[in-house]
């Protein structure tokens, strides 16, 4: 018989992630963000090939990723309001973690579950963070798509993309629950 977690399992099913724009500080020091690194870590990767890294943004960094934002997306033809919206994630932001999906050269263990396994540390690190009971949410955008931008910004290798922008801090206000899944629409049961 199973030992059920009541606890872990009532988190999970009320976890809500925080708006990043709702986020301010203090954020977590070094001690508690190496240990929400540590959680995420676990998360499964199938072949112990950690795919993915961590690059941890204080509010210097992100402030010179918002500084370079307003070139490289006139320079792609973003839409001004994205631009100004990508730099605001940036700009506004007091602590962001970057999770980098690194795969790794494996005969055994195809590439793109080396992807899912970086996105898996994303939510592992949203709801580490949650856990702690620090506000947290997970951010990508255009500019995390950006080749040129990852590479100059955040000094990525060709084979390396951003997961996700983790940003972690102190909520200013319990965001209203939002709707959920419809769960009979979802699911499909298969007896035989």
């Amino acid at each position: 018989m199973p030992t059920p977690n009541p606890a872990a399992l009532d988190f999970l099913l009320t976890r809500r992630s925080r708006p990043a724009k709702t986020l301010t500080t203090p954020v977590p020091d070094r001690a508690t963000i190496e240990k929400l690194l540590t959680a995420a870590a676990r998360t499964p990767d199938h072949g112990k090939l950690e795919p993915w890294r961590f690059i941890v943004l204080t509010k210097p960094a992100l402030a010179r990723l918002a500084a370079m934002v307003p070139a490289r997306g006139a320079a792609l033809g973003i839409d001004p309001d994205k631009i100004t919206k990508a730099q605001d994630q940036f700009g506004n932001a007091d602590l962001a973690v970057a999770v980098i999906s690194s795969p790794k050269p494996s005969e055994k263990i195809p590439h793109i579950e080396q992807v899912y396994s970086a996105g898996a540390v994303c939510l592992a690190l949203v709801n580490a963070g949650l856990a702690a009971g620090w506000g947290a949410n997970w951010l990508s955008g255009w500019a995390s798509h950006d080749p040129t931008f990852v590479r100059e910004g955040l000094g990525l290798a060709t084979h390396e993309t951003v997961a996700g922008f983790i940003h972690l801090g102190t909520e200013t206000s319990t965001p209203p629950e939002r709707p959920r899944p419809d769960l009979a629409a979802i699911t499909t049961w298969v007896d035989a």
